[in-house]
Protein backbone atom coordinates (compact mmCIF):
# COMPACT_ATOMS: atom_id res chain seq x y z
CA UNK A 1 0.00 0.00 0.00
CA UNK A 2 1.33 3.55 -0.59
CA UNK A 3 0.33 7.34 1.87
CA UNK A 4 1.51 9.91 0.47
CA UNK A 5 1.58 13.79 1.92
CA UNK A 6 2.38 17.72 1.14
CA UNK A 7 1.69 19.40 -1.24
CA UNK A 8 -1.60 18.39 -3.16
CA UNK A 9 -2.79 21.50 -5.50
CA UNK A 10 -2.57 18.48 -8.98
CA UNK A 11 -3.94 15.96 -6.92
CA UNK A 12 -0.79 14.13 -6.69
CA UNK A 13 -1.12 12.51 -3.35
CA UNK A 14 -3.63 10.75 -4.91
CA UNK A 15 -6.68 10.60 -2.28
CA UNK A 16 -9.44 11.86 -4.74
CA UNK A 17 -8.90 15.68 -3.86
CA UNK A 18 -6.82 18.50 -3.75
CA UNK A 19 -6.52 19.08 -0.14
CA UNK A 20 -2.65 19.56 1.39
CA UNK A 21 -1.90 16.93 3.63
CA UNK A 22 0.92 17.35 6.66
CA UNK A 23 0.57 13.83 7.44
CA UNK A 24 1.06 10.41 5.59
CA UNK A 25 -2.67 9.55 3.54
CA UNK A 26 -3.64 6.25 2.42
CA UNK A 27 -4.25 6.32 -1.51
CA UNK A 28 -7.40 4.42 -1.87
CA UNK A 29 -7.91 1.22 -3.48
CA UNK A 30 -3.77 1.26 -4.00
CA UNK A 31 -2.50 -2.18 -3.67
CA UNK A 32 0.56 -4.93 -4.96
CA UNK A 33 2.70 -2.05 -5.20
CA UNK A 34 6.30 -2.77 -5.61
CA UNK A 35 8.13 0.87 -6.37
CA UNK A 36 6.77 4.57 -6.17
CA UNK A 37 8.05 7.59 -7.89
CA UNK A 38 7.46 11.45 -7.06
CA UNK A 39 7.43 13.97 -9.84
CA UNK A 40 7.24 17.98 -10.06
CA UNK A 41 3.83 17.73 -8.81
CA UNK A 42 2.94 13.83 -10.32
CA UNK A 43 3.41 10.52 -8.68
CA UNK A 44 3.37 6.94 -10.42
CA UNK A 45 3.20 3.56 -8.70
CA UNK A 46 4.55 -0.09 -10.23
CA UNK A 47 2.68 -2.86 -9.38
CA UNK A 48 3.66 -6.35 -8.79
CA UNK A 49 2.31 -7.19 -12.29
CA UNK A 50 4.52 -4.98 -13.90
CA UNK A 51 1.76 -2.36 -14.54
CA UNK A 52 1.98 1.61 -13.93
CA UNK A 53 -0.48 3.93 -12.39
CA UNK A 54 0.03 7.63 -12.56
CA UNK A 55 -1.79 10.51 -11.12
CA UNK A 56 -1.41 14.58 -10.29
CA UNK A 57 -0.77 17.38 -13.11
CA UNK A 58 -0.54 16.33 -16.53
CA UNK A 59 -0.43 19.42 -18.49
CA UNK A 60 2.39 17.70 -20.32
CA UNK A 61 1.27 14.13 -20.48
CA UNK A 62 3.06 12.96 -18.01
CA UNK A 63 1.00 10.57 -16.65
CA UNK A 64 0.85 8.60 -19.77
CA UNK A 65 -2.71 8.12 -19.98
CA UNK A 66 -3.10 9.59 -23.38
CA UNK A 67 -4.59 12.82 -22.23
CA UNK A 68 -3.07 16.42 -20.44
CA UNK A 69 -6.31 15.72 -17.58
CA UNK A 70 -5.03 16.17 -14.21
CA UNK A 71 -6.06 13.20 -12.13
CA UNK A 72 -6.45 13.02 -8.49
CA UNK A 73 -6.58 9.53 -8.12
CA UNK A 74 -4.40 6.50 -9.78
CA UNK A 75 -4.86 5.80 -13.14
CA UNK A 76 -3.22 3.62 -15.20
CA UNK A 77 -0.99 3.80 -17.99
CA UNK A 78 -2.54 1.58 -20.85
CA UNK A 79 -0.55 -0.75 -22.92
CA UNK A 80 2.36 -0.54 -20.53
CA UNK A 81 3.25 -4.29 -19.17
CA UNK A 82 6.48 -6.00 -18.07
CA UNK A 83 7.88 -2.91 -15.65
CA UNK A 84 10.65 -3.28 -13.56
CA UNK A 85 11.37 0.42 -12.88
CA UNK A 86 9.83 3.71 -12.87
CA UNK A 87 11.47 7.41 -12.78
CA UNK A 88 10.17 11.02 -12.53
CA UNK A 89 11.00 14.13 -13.87
CA UNK A 90 9.77 17.42 -13.07
CA UNK A 91 7.23 16.97 -15.90
CA UNK A 92 7.69 13.63 -17.67
CA UNK A 93 8.36 10.07 -16.44
CA UNK A 94 10.03 6.88 -17.89
CA UNK A 95 9.61 3.18 -17.44
CA UNK A 96 12.24 0.39 -17.95
CA UNK A 97 10.57 -2.91 -19.11
CA UNK A 98 12.64 -6.56 -18.10
CA UNK A 99 13.94 -6.46 -21.56
CA UNK A 100 16.17 -4.08 -21.22
CA UNK A 101 14.44 -1.20 -23.30
CA UNK A 102 13.19 2.01 -21.85
CA UNK A 103 9.77 4.09 -22.74
CA UNK A 104 9.25 7.96 -21.96
CA UNK A 105 6.11 9.95 -21.86
CA UNK A 106 5.21 13.82 -21.09
CA UNK A 107 7.06 17.08 -21.44
CA UNK A 108 9.68 17.02 -24.34
CA UNK A 109 10.64 20.37 -24.76
CA UNK A 110 14.54 19.38 -23.83
CA UNK A 111 14.71 16.27 -25.80
CA UNK A 112 13.96 14.36 -22.21
CA UNK A 113 12.10 11.43 -23.95
CA UNK A 114 14.92 10.66 -26.15
CA UNK A 115 12.92 9.57 -29.19
CA UNK A 116 14.95 12.05 -31.37
CA UNK A 117 11.85 15.00 -30.87
CA UNK A 118 10.63 17.91 -28.91
CA UNK A 119 7.75 16.67 -29.41
CA UNK A 120 5.66 16.16 -26.34
CA UNK A 121 3.77 12.72 -25.87
CA UNK A 122 1.27 11.70 -23.87
CA UNK A 123 1.87 7.77 -23.90
CA UNK A 124 4.54 5.95 -23.12
CA UNK A 125 7.02 6.28 -26.48
CA UNK A 126 10.14 3.84 -27.19
CA UNK A 127 13.42 5.50 -26.87
CA UNK A 128 15.06 4.35 -29.72
CA UNK A 129 17.98 1.73 -30.20
CA UNK A 130 18.45 1.82 -26.28
CA UNK A 131 19.03 -1.47 -24.92
CA UNK A 132 20.31 -3.70 -21.98
CA UNK A 133 19.03 -0.55 -19.67
CA UNK A 134 19.71 -2.02 -16.14
CA UNK A 135 19.21 1.22 -14.23
CA UNK A 136 16.93 4.84 -15.15
CA UNK A 137 17.36 8.17 -13.95
CA UNK A 138 15.12 11.45 -14.41
CA UNK A 139 16.37 14.87 -13.70
CA UNK A 140 14.44 17.96 -14.02
CA UNK A 141 14.40 18.13 -17.97
CA UNK A 142 17.08 15.14 -18.91
CA UNK A 143 17.45 11.50 -18.49
CA UNK A 144 19.40 9.25 -17.80
CA UNK A 145 20.22 5.35 -18.46
CA UNK A 146 22.93 2.85 -17.12
CA UNK A 147 23.71 0.00 -19.42
CA UNK A 148 24.45 -3.56 -17.93
CA UNK A 149 27.81 -3.01 -19.09
CA UNK A 150 28.51 -0.47 -16.88
CA UNK A 151 28.16 3.03 -19.29
CA UNK A 152 26.06 5.67 -18.80
CA UNK A 153 24.02 7.34 -21.22
CA UNK A 154 22.09 10.85 -21.22
CA UNK A 155 19.90 13.13 -22.75
CA UNK A 156 17.50 16.42 -22.33
CA UNK A 157 18.73 19.84 -21.21
CA UNK A 158 22.29 20.16 -20.95
CA UNK A 159 22.38 23.91 -20.12
CA UNK A 160 24.38 22.69 -17.37
CA UNK A 161 26.11 20.40 -18.72
CA UNK A 162 23.90 17.33 -16.72
CA UNK A 163 24.14 15.54 -19.31
CA UNK A 164 28.07 15.03 -19.07
CA UNK A 165 29.56 15.07 -22.57
CA UNK A 166 31.31 17.98 -22.07
CA UNK A 167 28.95 20.51 -23.79
CA UNK A 168 26.05 22.39 -23.42
CA UNK A 169 24.60 21.31 -26.19
CA UNK A 170 21.08 19.99 -25.68
CA UNK A 171 20.42 16.04 -26.90
CA UNK A 172 17.52 14.25 -28.18
CA UNK A 173 18.49 11.02 -28.35
CA UNK A 174 20.44 9.37 -25.45
CA UNK A 175 24.49 10.33 -25.64
CA UNK A 176 27.25 8.34 -24.03
CA UNK A 177 28.70 9.97 -21.05
CA UNK A 178 32.47 9.76 -22.41
CA UNK A 179 35.15 7.98 -19.63
CA UNK A 180 32.75 6.76 -17.71
CA UNK A 181 32.76 2.80 -16.91
CA UNK A 182 32.25 0.62 -14.34
CA UNK A 183 28.91 2.39 -13.43
CA UNK A 184 26.84 0.62 -10.24
CA UNK A 185 24.31 3.38 -9.53
CA UNK A 186 22.96 6.82 -11.20
CA UNK A 187 21.51 9.42 -9.69
CA UNK A 188 19.74 12.64 -11.34
CA UNK A 189 18.76 16.06 -9.50
CA UNK A 190 17.61 18.95 -10.62
CA UNK A 191 19.88 20.05 -13.41
CA UNK A 192 22.68 17.83 -12.41
CA UNK A 193 23.87 14.03 -12.44
CA UNK A 194 25.88 11.63 -10.47
CA UNK A 195 27.11 8.30 -10.78
CA UNK A 196 28.53 5.72 -8.32
CA UNK A 197 31.00 3.16 -9.58
CA UNK A 198 31.89 -0.17 -8.74
CA UNK A 199 35.05 0.65 -6.86
CA UNK A 200 32.90 3.11 -5.06
CA UNK A 201 34.20 6.07 -6.50
CA UNK A 202 31.88 9.05 -7.05
CA UNK A 203 31.33 11.25 -10.04
CA UNK A 204 28.81 14.22 -10.76
CA UNK A 205 28.42 16.68 -13.31
CA UNK A 206 26.35 19.43 -14.25
CA UNK A 207 24.80 22.26 -12.29
CA UNK A 208 27.16 23.24 -8.83
CA UNK A 209 25.28 26.63 -7.82
CA UNK A 210 24.87 25.77 -4.71
CA UNK A 211 28.01 23.13 -4.58
CA UNK A 212 25.59 19.80 -5.30
CA UNK A 213 28.41 18.55 -7.29
CA UNK A 214 30.43 18.35 -3.89
CA UNK A 215 33.64 19.23 -5.33
CA UNK A 216 34.31 21.93 -3.19
CA UNK A 217 33.42 24.57 -5.69
CA UNK A 218 30.85 26.07 -7.17
CA UNK A 219 31.71 25.65 -10.75
CA UNK A 220 29.45 23.83 -13.16
CA UNK A 221 31.14 20.97 -14.77
CA UNK A 222 30.26 19.53 -17.61
CA UNK A 223 32.15 16.33 -17.41
CA UNK A 224 32.07 13.33 -14.50
CA UNK A 225 34.33 15.06 -11.69
CA UNK A 226 35.16 12.52 -9.14
CA UNK A 227 34.28 13.83 -5.31
CA UNK A 228 37.04 13.96 -3.21
CA UNK A 229 35.61 11.54 -0.54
Amino acid sequence: TVRCWGDNSSGQLGDGTTTTRTSPTVVPSLTNVAEIAAGGGHSCARRNDGTILCWGRNFNGQLGDGTTMQRTSPTAVPMLTNVVEIAAGVGHTCARRNDGTVLCWGRNDGGQLGDGTTMQRTIPTVVPSLTNVAEIAAGSGHTCARRNDGTVLCWGNNVSGQLGDDTTTQRTIPTVVPMLTNVAEIAAGFDHTCARRSDTAVLCWGRNSEGQLGDGTTVNRGSPWILPL
